[in-house]
């Protein structure tokens, strides 16, 4: 008698991608520690501020992961309207003086108590929830596009260009794998394309980032100043860096040398075989999601795993992309790496949903 085969389902979920996930994060604190203790030394006299609160943080971002982990990733579907609802409120109180506060030339954050995080970060999470369920309900095009153009507003308004291409950049890829009609998919993309240049030209900001990113020799003590020091970093560190903790743009040379540039801090004493196990390690990440979406046994989970997998990913590309300057200067965070609580808790968080969807995968 002729038997059929079933699909197995895996009984635990992907180690493979939960030890690399633990890997960038303890590589993360590591490099946060050496490039953040000059600028925590010279504004709080405790050259390990910053690498505690990024240990709270990233205990508080593994709580999440291993609850989400077992969490049914079904759980996330139910939940998804209200989510994405509550974040858009979220992401309009930040507009509100007086309810959020400005950093960096950008009203970002909002404080609960003692407690700062950036409501776009959580965005990043819910809208990808919503767009999976949105995949499943059967509605039309615009059920797509609508939410993504409230929240692109929304996030422009602070204004985060950064932020704002790694949602599209997500939120394009689940639109394409809901099987829109690819008509409505090739005239949203070119508007995005299209809009995105106006943002860029009618930003005085964004658009001298721009001119920088095409050429870096014009106002080198200005407008030019901060790619010119990453480029320093990576030239100095050459093929095999000059030593862990040994760099020296990190002593207040290097804006945002903990945070946004933290790969240049990498490069320099890591150098370019090192900086490439990083990259490696990223692309290893991307690999695994897309297998978890491949193997996902539905179209919920199936699009909710590609969303997450190319927010990271795609985030981390933008990131590296920016600091060898295949594009324009960002100010994203490098995922698990970067100093930043929100960044880093909504990306645990986020993993610890994808790692739940492994569990279901088929083999």
């Amino acid at each position: 008698m002729r038997q059929t085969r079933l699909k197995k389902q895996h009984p635990s979920l992907d180690k493979r991608l939960l030890f690399l996930i633990f890997a960038l994060l303890v590589f993360g604190l590591i490099a946060v520690a050496d490039a953040s203790a000059s600028q925590a030394l010279n504004l709080f006299k405790d050259k390990f501020y910053y690498v505690r609160q990024q240990l709270l943080w990233g205990s508080l971002g593994i709580i999440l992961l291993m609850v989400a982990s077992r969490i049914k990733y079904r759980f996330w579907e139910r939940i998804a309207t209200p989510l994405f609802f509550g974040s858009v409120l979220f992401l309009l109180i930040v507009l509100i003086p007086g309810l959020s506060y400005k950093a960096l030339g950008a009203r970002r954050w909002i404080s609960l108590g003692p407690i700062p995080f950036q409501p776009a970060e959580i965005m990043k999470l819910t809208l990808a929830i919503y767009l999976a369920k949105v995949a499943v309900s059967g509605k039309r095009t615009l059920a797509f596009f609508i939410p993504i153009a409230l929240v692109v507003i929304l996030i422009m308004l602070e204004p985060d260009l950064g932020t704002t291409a790694v949602i599209l950049l997500a939120s394009f890829a689940q639109v394409f794998v809901a099987g829109i009609p690819f008509l409505h998919f090739a005239a949203a993309t070119g508007l995005g394309l299209l809009g995105s240049a106006a943002l860029i030209l009618i930003s005085g900001y964004r658009r001298a980032r721009f001119l920088t990113y095409l050429s870096q020799s014009h106002d080198p003590l200005g407008r030019d100043y901060h790619i010119r020091q990453i480029l320093l970093a990576l030239g100095s560190g050459g093929f095999f860096g000059v030593g862990l903790g040994q760099g020296r743009q990190k002593y207040l040379f290097l804006p945002e040398a903990a945070t946004d540039s933290i790969f240049a801090i990498i490069a320099e004493e890591i150098g370019f075989l090192g900086s490439l196990v990083i990259i490696g390690l990223f692309a290893y990440f991307v690999y695994r999601g897309i297998k978890i979406a491949q193997a996902a046994p539905d179209k919920f989970s199936q699009t909710l795993a590609l969303g997450l997998t190319t927010w990271i990913g795609g985030q981390a590309f933008l990131n590296i992309a920016s600091m060898v300057a295949l594009v324009p200067l960002t100010g994203i965070p490098l995922p698990f790496i970067s100093y930043g609580g929100s960044s880093l808790v909504m990306a645990l968080l986020g993993c610890g949903i994808l790692l739940n969807i492994s569990r279901y995968s088929h083999e």
